[in-house]
């Protein structure tokens, strides 16, 4: 596979100026101007726009499996190709301003245990499912981030975010929302911290480096409309990459989240069993949802007899440890390095189903 195309623009200190955009400045920022107001309409009416289509679909009953299963669809997939969009341009950008050594520097800033810390915190304040996680991922690791802290970021973000935590502490107060952010965080971090040892950088999609090998370095040479040239250019070819696997994520989450009922799920949460807690990840995996949209369900299976700390691992597999994710990872990841991740969530959110349970 060629070099990604971002490498045709490369102004390191001691080369020659880049050769100028062929639109001014002011034409980028007008363009850019106009982008950003669209973006932002759009993402605004997603929820309307899902609604209105399924609405009009022949034969679709209001409140059926197929209305619930058609209209998460139609409301997820461009939501998170908006935020694909909107992410990869601005990292392309970013990138013209730093090297990818650059960049990891100043992530980790005290080393790469301070690195996963960070991207761990960043995380609870991007109110992104796992699904719209994933161009993030795409954008750090094309950044030069070490894979390890970007791993914990990918973990944080759909697992623990401002709105689950405020939930929480309505539901079930201060304790149970304030254990539930340190374990979380936990998870995330740990989850970083051994991938990183692991050094498996060998196990991402050969594409991926190649974007993170081909950035510009750090210059102040770069005129602006250059680095709008590469922002765009990051943009075409990421994106051109990933919207299949995009829809075909959201579209196998949308199937399950449609036709899996609560009420079938309650039976195998109780805290009799030592099992109910591996079983609750298990069934949690092939769903897709936020934080936030499995509170109330997990509020509900509370009612019906399960133990806190297997309805909140539940949870937290739902959004960290969910199949279509893992689809669209795919296209970033080697399956080995995805079963690597998966297997250390999972043994990470059963640890933190059994103390709930024994604290509670």
């Amino acid at each position: 596979m060629g070099a990604a195309p971002s490498a045709s623009v490369s102004c390191a200190i001691g080369d020659p100026p880049a050769p100028a955009s062929r639109v001014p400045l002011g034409r980028w920022l007008a363009v850019i101007g106009i982008s950003l107001a669209a973006w932002f309409g759009a993402f605004q009416v997603l929820a309307p726009f899902a609604s209105w289509v399924v609405r009009g679909l022949p034969g679709i009953t209001a409140g059926s499996h197929p209305a619930a299963a058609l209209e998460f669809f139609f409301f997820e997939v461009p939501k998170v190709l908006l935020l694909l969009v909107l992410i990869v341009f601005v990292m392309g950008v970013i990138r013209s301003f730093f090297s990818p050594e650059t960049t990891r520097r100043l992530l980790t800033g005290r080393g790469e245990h301070g690195g996963t810390v960070l991207a761990a915190l960043l995380g609870i304040v991007t109110p992104f499912c796992s699904c719209s996680a994933v161009p993030m991922f795409i954008g750090f690791m094309s950044a030069g981030v070490p894979l390890g802290v970007t791993f914990a970021f990918l973990v944080s973000a759909p697992m623990v975010n401002e709105v689950a935590l405020v939930l929480l502490f309505g539901l079930f107060g201060w304790k149970v929302a304030g254990i539930y952010l340190v374990t979380g965080l936990a998870v995330a971090m740990a989850t970083g911290w051994v991938i990183g040892r692991l050094h498996l950088e060998g196990w991402v999609q050969p594409w991926v480096a190649e974007v993170a090998a081909a950035g510009p370095g750090a210059s102040a040479r770069l005129s602006w409309p250059n680095r709008f040239d590469l922002g765009l250019e990051a943009l075409r070819d990421i994106v051109g990459r990933t919207w299949p696997y995009v829809v075909v994520g959201v579209g196998a989450g949308a199937a399950i989240h449609g036709w899996v009922p609560a009420d079938s799920l309650a039976p195998l949460m109780g805290r009799s069993a030592w099992w109910s807690v591996p079983v609750a990840v298990l069934i949690g995996v092939p769903m897709y949802s936020n934080a936030a949209g499995m509170i109330p369900v997990v509020q509900a299976l509370l009612a019906k007899g399960a133990a806190l700390g297997t309805a909140l691992a539940f949870m937290m597999a739902v959004v960290g440890l969910s199949f279509p994710e893992w689809v669209i990872l795919r296209r970033v990841l080697t399956i080995k390095l995805i079963a690597v991740f998966a297997g250390i969530v999972a043994v990470g959110i059963m640890i933190v189903g059994y103390l709930f349970n024994w604290l509670f």
